[in-house]
């Protein structure tokens, strides 16, 4: 029998994984099942029209990391028939964020694709095992805990945006109230396609026409063409040494990892715990570093290792560590999704060609088949070769931050994992300095930075799912702000 841990943002996610792990299962195996439970538990932050990456750290091997995020669409497609963006204002309490939704906002998907991609190349499971527990729970329905109603009534604008989300999603016309039961049928019968005939049907078979055709009749992009091309791409991780520590990340295309290892080594450059206020100087620089000349870059298979040495001279996310080692980190986002939730699919295509952070230059700036530059960002950290801390991050554009702000609290601080995840975080951008309860806001106002305080602890500071060994010990650290949950098997 196996052994490990898992950390997710929901209880049933986390548990999915664990069973796999008791069950025999690698890290991988249990990483699949349990993203594949996320599409149920947590429908709104991740799904069959999502994108994502997996980081896999085999023991005594080079850590790999497989891209399966969000192309742009566009392929055989003119440009002159796109619709507008739909804008949609989302309100976290102290914090207002626009959004863009509709046809238009629709990328090409990775999940079906990056599911197999992982099985295929480090699992141990069949696909069809993994996802027939998953499509069950679709079909009986899964209770809505608190975190999830949040994430409903937040989304609901979306969700209206058509009759089919609404449909699919709302009660009535209102988002589902804590514990009343979410079914998604369709949802089901997709899980039990994928498990059956792999991730063919939704690129080059009838589920995926299906996507196509009715993207592309409402005013969008997103090709038959676009998503036969579709590939997982297998990238070498961005690495940067930290408190005798080696830090493995998300790669270019991608931003987030390579500004998280920038900032970590700024923090590196300095002996002792870095307070708040080194804090916001790594953040505000590497924010700086999103320039013109980055995004261009960006693209570049060396541009990480380039940018790095120049200076220096996210959603869900779930973290497993299996009895033999293994480490997988897997974070996956719908954006806020489009709104289009295709008929007979089990598909709500995601909204990235909408999301500012993603293009930085402008709206479809990006051609057809680039992959978007996500700030995602799961993170393997080794120490003496042996993976110690596992780790991965919702919440868009403070994804960084938190991950940030979590190595540092376990590295540092050596807090355990749940206690490095649920301290009070901060997050610095455009001028501003957001706060949770329990940083000391007036020290950085004394400083003269402009705070924005939080009056409680909030998602808009991400998700972090961590997973750690310590002495040979398994234990992990699930957000609170996102309803984490650990699950040791």
């Amino acid at each position: 029998m196996g052994g490990g841990v898992v950390a997710a943002g929901h209880p049933l996610t986390a548990r999915a994984g664990a069973d796999v792990l008791r069950a025999g299962g690698n890290a991988v195996d249990a990483a699949v099942a349990a993203v594949l439970t996320s599409l149920v538990a947590e429908p709104l932050l991740t799904g069959l029209g999502a994108g994502g990456y997996l980081l896999v750290a085999p023991p005594g091997r080079d850590p790999v990391l497989l891209d399966f995020f969000v192309e742009a669409p566009g392929r055989e497609a003119d440009p002159a028939e796109r619709a507008p963006l739909l804008p949609v204002e989302v309100s976290f309490g102290d914090a207002v964020q626009a959004f863009h939704v509709g046809p238009a906002s629709c990328g090409v998907y990775g999940v079906p694709a990056g599911v197999q991609a992982a099985l295929d190349r480090f699992g141990t499971a069949p696909l069809g095992s993994l996802t027939g527990p998953a499509a069950a729970l679709a079909r009986a329905g899964v209770p809505v805990n608190e975190q999830q109603a949040y994430v409903f009534s937040l989304l609901a604008p979306i969700l209206r945006s058509t009759p089919e989300a609404a449909e699919a999603y709302l009660v009535d016309g209102r988002p589902p109230r804590e514990g009343e039961p979410l079914r998604l049928p369709e949802l089901a019968d997709a899980l039990d396609r994928l498990g059956a005939d792999g991730a063919a049907p939704f690129y080059t078979g009838d589920l995926g026409a299906a996507v196509s055709d009715t993207v592309l009749a409402r005013g969008g992009l997103l090709t038959r063409a676009d998503l036969a091309a579709y590939r997982v791409v297998e990238r070498e991780p961005v690495r940067v040494a930290y408190r005798g520590r080696e830090v493995f990340t998300n790669p270019p295309p991608s931003a987030g990892g390579v500004l998280l290892a920038y900032a970590l080594a700024l923090l590196g450059r300095t002996p002792g715990p870095p307070d708040d206020l080194a804090l916001v100087r790594a953040m505000e620089t590497a924010q700086r570093a999103r320039t013109q000349a980055f995004f261009t870059g960006l693209p570049s298979p060396d541009f990480g290792r380039t940018f790095l040495a120049s200076r220096l001279g996210s959603t869900t996310h779930l973290s497993v560590l299996d009895s033999d080692g293994w480490a997988c980190s897997v974070t996956c986002s719908n954006g806020e999704g489009s709104g289009v939730a295709v008929p007979g699919t089990g598909v709500h295509v995601n909204n990235m060609m909408g999301e500012q952070d993603l293009s930085p230059r402008g709206f479809f700036t990006h051609p057809p088949g680039r992959r978007l530059p996500s700030m995602m960002a799961p993170t393997v950290v080794r120490r003496d070769g042996a993976a110690e801390l596992v780790l991965g991050s919702a919440g868009s554009n403070r994804i960084r931050g938190a991950l940030l702000q979590v190595i540092v609290n376990a590295i540092d601080h050596g807090l355990d994992a749940q206690a490095a995840v649920a301290a009070p975080r901060l997050h610095a951008e455009d001028g501003l300095v957001y706060t949770e309860p329990g940083i000391d806001a007036a020290a950085l106002a004394a400083a003269g930075h402009v705070v924005s305080p939080f009056r409680a602890r909030n998602l808009f500071f991400g998700g972090c799912q961590a997973v750690e060994s310590r002495a040979g010990v398994l234990s992990g650290g699930g957000d609170p702000r996102r309803g984490g949950a650990v699950v040791t098997a």
